[in-house]
């Protein structure tokens, strides 16, 4: 269940995610000056923001400071200050930039306290759509009622969303992305970190994405581990502060065991060809189990046969 969280801290990320919201709602939909932020290095080296991610994000620090002085702050657009402490509160005002500038509810405010490093509680807010999950010690809640996962135990049932497959950088990230995709049921695009809510909620069974930064995962982990997910990075390790160190952090969240496992599989390097990718899909039904007992008794036999006639003498062959 990790560490409990007291009812005054959860109540002071809704007050957060308030103070964010309200700050949005005012730009919603407005024609509203966009920059452009260089990211060099990344896969998609450019990123873009607004007076409104910058507003919302100043509110809440401001309250934070206000309530918590000795705890740090971890912000996509302002900055970072003493990152070193017990508790940290890391701040992405709006996860889905694009999304809001294309007038689509689809982005979110996603406000996360780590303790030690390590994410404690999450809240994932969609001020337009008035829909806030939140997540902490062992459970996941939406607008007040409890959520929780399920879907698909198989990857070749699975519905697997991801921002955007340009996400993923040319070589190892997108060899594995594309193994894993072509054996999934069906790729979807476009969530940002409402995929992720939709998980919780029981709707989504696979998210899988690259280049995140400690501000777009830290507040998704405690909603979807709540709510009885599984979330991890590619190499199936948790995702903590230290995890960002580099940026370009790889996740991977299920909504079952087995189908993380199985993404974990493909997304870490143990499988490492759509063969193979195609042979565990088709191995995961009855009728393929079948098939895959049949062709190794197949095999089986092969060599023994082959084995019988290397012991007969030459002319005897």
């Amino acid at each position: 269940a990790g560490d409990a969280v007291s009812p005054e801290l959860v109540a002071f990320a809704g007050s957060l995610a308030d103070a964010a919201g309200e700050v949005i709602r005012r730009y919603w939909r407005l024609p509203i000056d966009v920059e452009s932020k260089d990211e060099p290095g990344r896969p998609i080296p450019e990123s873009p923001v607004t007076i409104a991610d910058r507003e919302a994000e100043r509110a809440m620090r401001t309250l934070i400071t206000a309530k918590f002085p000795k705890h740090g702050i971890y912000g996509e657009e302002l900055g970072q200050t003493n990152t070193d402490a017990e508790f940290v509160w890391v701040l992405d005002p709006i996860d889905g930039t694009k999304s809001f500038i294309t007038g689509k509810p689809l982005f979110g405010t996603l406000i996360a306290l780590l303790r030690h490093g390590r994410p404690i509680l999450g809240v994932i807010d969609q001020c337009i759509l008035r829909e806030r999950w939140v997540g902490h010690s062992g459970r996941a809640e939406l607008n007040g009622k409890p959520v929780t996962c399920r879907g698909a135990s198989k990857l070749s049932d699975a519905m697997v969303y991801a921002t955007t497959p340009h996400m993923f950088a040319p070589g190892v990230e997108e060899a594995r992305w594309s193994r894993l995709r072509d054996a999934a049921k069906r790729p979807l695009y476009g969530c940002d970190c409402y995929a992720y809510a939709l998980l919780s909620s029981g709707f989504v069974d696979l998210v899988v994405e690259a280049d995140l930064g400690v501000y777009d995962y830290c507040a998704l982990v405690p909603v979807v581990r709540g709510a009885g997910g599984f979330m991890s990075d590619w190499n199936g390790e948790d995702l903590t502060l230290s995890s960002g160190k580099d940026a370009n952090v790889r996740v991977v969240a299920a909504a079952t065991e087995p189908l993380w496992k199985q993404a974990v599989e493909i997304l870490s390097g143990a499988v490492t060809s759509s063969a193979t990718c195609s042979w565990l899909r088709s191995a995961a039904s009855p009728r393929g189990t079948a098939f895959a007992l049949g062709a190794a008794f197949g095999v089986a036999a092969t060599l023994a046969a082959a084995a019988a006639l290397a012991k007969r003498p030459p002319g005897r062959r």
